[in-house]
């Protein structure tokens, strides 16, 4: 497995390099998720020490501001690749365009994994997506009109849930997992409510 990301992953760094004018700079910088950030770090370490280029220069800024320095022209003063936790958008695709990066090659490695965990001393805590989004979202029904969100602990939500503090420890705005969960999680615990 290890191999085989590596050898896709150097694939993705030879192919995705000639965006920037080769005698401009003697490196490969790469931006973007904080997820594919250990990973791409130690592909692009793999690649110095077996190659007769440089390391390339791997940041940790976000899937949304990887795109967003990815997106913001072409030449030395912007990277050559960015890793990303999901599809390119079509605004940043746009933003692209409009900045005369006219040529982006989606190279699929892999995918996240996308887990809401609680202890194992705890008991299992069995969640819809629309509790869920009644415990994150800003505002919610509250006797058929939307409300601040007045759900403290989960049994605020559902009285078969625990009376437990929610708590969420989850990535930034800028982060692909994050509208990864937002895409997958919470647009559609959001759905559930006519109200909405």
């Amino acid at each position: 497995m290890r191999l085989t990301l590596a050898v896709a992953a150097l694939a993705l760094l030879a192919f995705a390099a000639p965006a920037a004018p080769a005698a401009a700079r003697d490196q490969i910088r790469i931006v973007g998720s904080s997820t594919v950030f250990p990973f791409a770090t130690a592909v692009a370490e793999r690649f110095g020490r077996t190659t007769a280029f440089k390391t390339p220069v791997v940041e940790s800024t976000g899937t949304g501001g990887g795109f967003k320095l990815f997106c913001a022209g072409v030449g030395v003063g912007h990277p050559d690749i960015s890793n990303a936790s999901r599809a390119i958008k079509e605004s940043e695709v746009k933003a692209c365009a409009e900045n005369g990066v006219a040529e982006i090659t989606e190279v699929k490695i892999g995918y996240d994994g996308i887990v809401i965990a609680n202890s194992r001393n705890a008991p299992s805590l069995d969640l819809t997506v629309a509790q869920v989004w009644q415990a994150l979202a800003k505002t919610v029904p509250v006797n058929g009109r939307l409300a601040a969100n007045p759900h403290k602990v989960w049994s605020d939500i559902d009285p078969s849930l625990p009376a437990e503090k929610i708590e969420v420890f989850g990535p930034p705005p800028t982060s692909g997992t994050r509208d990864a969960f937002v895409e997958l999680v919470l647009d559609k615990g959001c759905a559930a409510f006519a109200e909405v």
